[in-house]
């Protein structure tokens, strides 16, 4: 009995299908590392058209026809089952690939954040180390002055230039203090994140509650840097664009894990939005991603937002 039409259709699709894979893994073979999957899958596929084509032309003999089939057969399943093989071996390769650029990408973002911080400090101390002292000696040698045989409006000319003076001071030392706080350096995380908060909640009218378990630990420069300039960063976000009357942060530590929680009872925002668009979430995520942490935030318009960022501090504090 032959074989009917609508079957030898079916089988001929199949076989040019396989002829177009063939191409394709052909050029795969070009184009890609492990080529013996894609030599072993045209192989493979040779071996099931040719068997295709047998059962489109047939063979009169039928014990050679099943031989045949039983020979392709076995040959296109160990050529399956050894392109396996190596395909595992290839998407272990692409996984090794994919952490060694991770590692990488971490590695320059460190690099970056550090040669920014040493930059701000250099810039800080060429402030407070040079323009302080000329600034101190210029209120110095004004304060010097005697006040007798001064018109009143050249006292108050007087006057007011000392004020600027003590102002550009002010400015100086705050800029300074901004750029690398010596707090931070000096007494750690706690205090600087402290002084920080303090200082927003005085000068903005907005209250912040900050919790700690820290107590006189230490953490590496680093780290301690990292979140301190993202505390900052959060901060400042809430202050600018939330129009929140309260903040809550908390940095916790257990021995192995730095958390850090904040939460404002602002306007919120899309969080999606803000990380593709602006207000240094994207900034934020890099910063806490080249320590190897997590950062995540949520926020709903008119719920204010949270935040949480993780790092595991794999050698303890210092």
């Amino acid at each position: 009995m032959g074989t009917p039409l609508a079957l030898k259709i079916v089988v001929v699709i199949a076989l040019i299908l396989q002829l177009i894979a063939i191409i394709y893994a052909i050029r795969l073979v070009r184009r890609t590392k492990y080529n013996a999957i894609w030599i072993l899958c045209i192989i493979g596929f040779v071996l099931i058209a040719v068997e295709r084509y047998f059962e489109v032309v047939g063979i009169k003999n039928a014990q050679a026809g099943l031989y045949i089939s039983i020979a392709l057969g076995v040959s296109v399943s160990i050529c399956v089952s050894v392109a396996v093989m190596f395909a595992h071996r290839l998407v272990s390769y692409l996984e090794r690939v994919d952490r060694q650029r991770s590692i990488f990408n971490r590695r320059i973002m460190t690099a970056v954040l550090r040669a920014e911080e040493r930059s701000r400090l250099n810039f800080s101390k060429e402030l407070h180390d040079g323009m302080g002292p000329l600034l101190s000696s210029a209120k110095m040698s004004l304060s010097a002055l005697s006040q007798e045989g001064l018109t009143e409006q050249q006292r108050e000319i007087v006057s007011n230039t000392t004020y600027v003076l003590d102002e550009a001071l002010r400015s100086v030392r705050e800029i300074s203090n901004n750029l690398s706080p010596q707090v931070l350096l000096d007494f750690g995380l706690r205090q600087a994140v402290q002084n920080f908060a303090t200082r927003c909640s005085a000068l903005h009218g907005v209250a912040i509650r900050f919790n700690t378990t820290l107590r006189s630990e230490r953490f590496y420069s680093d780290v301690e840097v990292i979140i301190y300039r993202v505390v900052c960063e959060l901060i400042n976000n809430s202050l600018k664009h939330s129009g929140c009357t309260t903040i809550r942060l908390s940095l916790e530590y257990d021995g192995a894990t730095l958390t850090l929680n904040y939460a404002d009872n602002g306007r919120g925002f899309d969080p999606q939005a803000m990380m593709d668009c602006g207000m240094g979430l994207s900034n934020i995520s890099s910063r806490i991603g080249s320590l190897g942490g997590t950062f995540t935030i949520d926020s709903k318009k008119g719920k204010g937002m949270s935040a949480t960022a993780t790092i595991r501090i794999n050698s303890g504090a210092v």
